[in-house]
């Protein structure tokens, strides 16, 4: 098992793409923090890796609260003993015109895409400085982090996730001296709830059905399919184990090649 004996943390993992990812590490032997903003939820996760033979529990967690994020990386520290991943994988869409974005919904993608990232990576990498944890901070961003001009309606989403790939830069180097990586993923047309939501959004805005906006998706894919959470996990599981240890500073592109650099 990659992760036998770790300690690891993912946020939204209710659902979607951060199910899967703690799902997967937990497969994989590591204990597990599920915490999202929605706790049964994320109890329900739980309780499916427990059955499985898992090892995890859940915690209720709005990143867009600084004190929060706080306490709760505090208690989480406190009962695992220490913490050898994180994952920043909660997150939020939206879809509107450039011209209509209003101040509360920029503030909104921002609280939780954006701040969200930087206050749990700093709090978490304060216990890793503090236990002398060689630790690796993981960002879920986005394809639309390095192709904002293919990325209709999404202009404020568009600026969070640029965000996360240049703060994962800027935080890889300086967390290197302290033994700590950092690294992101950039996935593409994933099917999760998130996406179910945007294919509605989306057609309406374009004037097409919802399978006409899923079928461009596919069609913008060379590898030629939708991507599944498990397609982004599985990268996400390589950079949390120690086949990634030589390994920081990287936005790593999970899309099927619907963009390559």
């Amino acid at each position: 098992m990659r992760l036998q004996g770790k300690f690891a943390a993912v946020t939204g993992a209710a659902m979607g793409m951060g199910k899967c990812i703690a799902e997967l590490f937990a497969a994989e032997g590591a204990t597990v923090a599920v915490t999202d903003i929605n706790l049964p939820m994320a109890e329900e996760v739980v309780a499916g890796i427990k059955a499985k033979g898992g090892k995890a529990q859940a915690w209720h967690l709005d990143v867009t609260g600084r004190a929060e994020v706080k306490r709760v990386i505090a208690e989480i520290v406190e009962r695992f003993g220490k913490l050898d991943v994180w994952v920043n994988n909660a997150g939020i869409s939206t879809m509107t015109p450039f011209l209509d974005i209003t101040p509360q919904e920029w503030d909104k993608m921002h609280a939780v895409s954006g701040s969200g990232v930087f206050f749990c990576s700093q709090e978490i990498a304060r216990h890793m400085v503090r236990l002398g944890v060689p630790g690796k901070i993981i960002n879920n961003a986005s394809m639309a982090g390095k192709r904002g001009g293919n990325a209709p309606f999404l202009a404020h989403y568009v600026y969070t996730k640029f965000g996360v790939v240049g703060l994962t830069q800027a935080m890889a180097k300086e967390l290197a001296a302290h033994k700590i990586t950092v690294n992101a993923v950039c996935p593409g047309y994933v099917a999760t709830p998130m996406q179910e939501r945007e294919l509605v959004w989306e057609g309406r805005l374009r004037g097409m059905t919802t399978e006409q906006v899923f079928q461009s998706y596919i069609a913008d894919t060379p590898l030629g399919r939708i991507e599944y959470p498990e397609d982004v996990a599985k990268v996400i599981l390589f950079l949390a184990s120690s086949d990634a240890d030589f390994i920081t500073g990287e936005a790593i592109n999970v899309n099927g090649g619907a963009w390559m650099d």
